[in-house]
C-alpha cells in the first residue's frame, strides 16, 4: 500500500491505499513455476508462425479485432457487435466496472475469488460487497442474491472459482438470474472453462443460448487453455449495447495484431490444444487425489490449479514448497494455490505437500488427516 503522505500530487484516498496487482512469483534455475496458472506446454509451432507473420510492428493493429470477433460470433451464434476483444479478460472486467459502477453503487462478488476484483471496485469508485465462500470453498449464490440492493450494478460469478477451484452449477446460476433484477449486470467469468469436466457446471454458451443477450456477459480468455498468456487476449460475449459501454471505456488499440493472429491460429489448432487441456485436467485430478490421500482437505478442483487452505500457516508452507524448487502462489492468511504444471512437477508437489500437511495443527481447516 501507498502512504498518501508521501505522494507529490493529490490521489484519491482509496487508490492510494490500494495495493498494486501482485503477479505470481517468477521461477529461477530448475524450479517449477506453479504460481500463475499458465499452460505448461510450449506454444504450437503453427501458432508461433502465425504470430511471426502478423502485421509489421510499425503499424497499428485493427482496433476492433474484426477477424477474431467474426470468428467468435460464428461460434456463439451472435453478431460481431455482440463480441468484444480485450487485452485479457480482466481488462474487459475493468471496462465493465467503469461503465456501470461509480460512487453510490455496489459490486458483489464471492470472496476469496480472483484477486483483481477488489481493485475493479476501487478504481471505478464502486463499493465492493464481498460474500464469503460457503462450504467446500464454493460460491454462496443464495447469499449473493440476498445481498442485491437498488445500489447493485454488477455481480461477478467466477466459475471455476480462482483460486479455490470449485464450479458453480448451471442450476445455481439459473436460480441466481431468476432472483436478480434484469437491469443488474451479471458477469460470468469463465477464464478456466475449458478445463471443466463436471457436467453440472454452468456453461456460458448455454446461458446465452437459453436466455438470449440480456443482462449476462460471459468472459473467456486465450491465456489459459490456449497458452497465450504472454500475448494478452480475452473476449466477452453479450448484448452489444453493454459491450458498447465497455468499448467506450477501453484503452484504444490495446489488443495487438500479434495477439489477434495467435488467437485465430489457436482456434484453427483447437483439437490439438484441447488434447493438451485434457492432459492438464487429468494431471489436476491426480494432484487432488494424491493431496487428499496425503491428508489435505482439498476442495473440488475444476480449473488448472488446486487449493490448500493453509490459513495462518500459509507463508511458512509456501516457503517449504519454494525451498524444494516449487514456486506456488500464497495468499497470506487464506491458502496456497498450486498451478498444474509440467508432468515432472506432480510427484514433487505431492512429496512436499505430504510433509507440509503433517506440520499443521490438529483441527486445522486444511488438514484432512484422521
Amino acid at each position: 500500500m501507498t502512504d498518501s503522505a508521501d505522494l507529490p500530487v493529490r490521489v484519491r484516498p482509496e487508490i492510494a491505499a490500494l495495493p498494486s496487482y501482485k503477479q505470481g512469483k517468477q521461477a529461477g534455475g530448475d524450479a517449477f513455476k506453479l504460481s500463475s496458472n499458465e499452460n505448461p506446454f510450449d506454444s504450437l509451432p503453427g501458432v508461433v508462425e502465425a504470430v511471426q507473420g502478423a502485421a509489421a510492428l510499425n503499424r497499428y493493429p485493427d482496433a476492433s479485432a474484426a477477424r477474431l470477433r467474426e470468428r467468435l460470433a460464428a461460434r456463439y451464434d451472435v453478431t460481431p457487435d455482440d463480441v468484444h476483444i480485450g487485452a485479457g479478460s480482466v481488462s474487459i472486467l475493468h471496462q465493465l466496472a467503469l461503465a456501470v459502477g461509480g460512487p453510490g453503487t455496489e459490486m458483489i462478488y464471492a470472496w476469496r475469488s480472483f484477486e483483481a476484483y477488489p481493485g475493479l471496485a476501487a478504481v471505478s469508485g464502486t463499493t465492493a460487497v464481498e460474500i464469503p465462500l460457503g462450504e467446500g470453498a464454493r460460491h454462496d449464490l443464495a447469499a449473493i442474491a440476498a445481498a442485491v440492493t437498488d445500489r447493485t450494478r454488477m455481480i461477478i460469478v467466477c466459475s471455476p472459482n480462482n483460486p479455490t477451484g470449485p464450479i458453480v452449477t448451471q442450476e445455481e446460476f439459473d436460480d441466481l438470474l431468476a432472483r436478480v433484477p434484469a437491469d443488474v449486470l451479471v458477469v460470468l467469468d469463465e477464464a478456466y472453462a475449458e478445463f471443466v469436466t463436471d457436467a453440472a457446471a454452468v456453461d456460458g454458451r448455454r446461458v446465452l443460448a437459453q436466455r438470449g443477450l440480456g443482462n449476462v456477459v460471459v468472459l473467456r480468455t486465450f491465456s489459459k487453455a490456449y497458452g497465450l498468456a504472454g500475448l494478452r487476449v480475452g473476449y466477452a460475449i453479450g448484448h452489444r449495447r453493454i459491450l458498447d459501454a465497455a468499448r467506450a471505456t477501453a484503452i484504444p488499440l490495446a489488443v495487438t495484431a500479434q495477439a489477434e493472429q495467435a488467437a485465430l491460429a489457436s482456434l484453427d489448432a483447437e483439437p490439438e490444444l484441447l488434447d493438451r487441456v485434457r492432459a492438464i485436467s487429468a494431471r489436476r485430478d491426480r494432484l487432488v487425489a494424491g493431496l487428499r490421500e496425503a491428508g489435505w482437505d482439498v476442495p473440488d478442483a475444476q480449473g488448472n490449479f488446486v487449493w490448500l487452505a493453509t490459513r495462518a500457516e500459509t507463508l511458512d508452507a509456501a516457503a517449504a514448497f519454494e525451498e524444494a524448487g516449487l514456486i506456488v502462489r500464497p495468499f497470506a492468511g487464506d491458502g496456497i494455490r498450486i498451478s498444474v504444471g509440467e508432468h515432472e512437477s506432480v510427484d514433487k508437489v505431492l512429496r512436499v505437500a505430504a510433509s507440509v500437511v503433517r506440520t499443521l495443527p490438529e483441527g486445522h481447516a486444511g488438514r484432512g488427516l484422521a
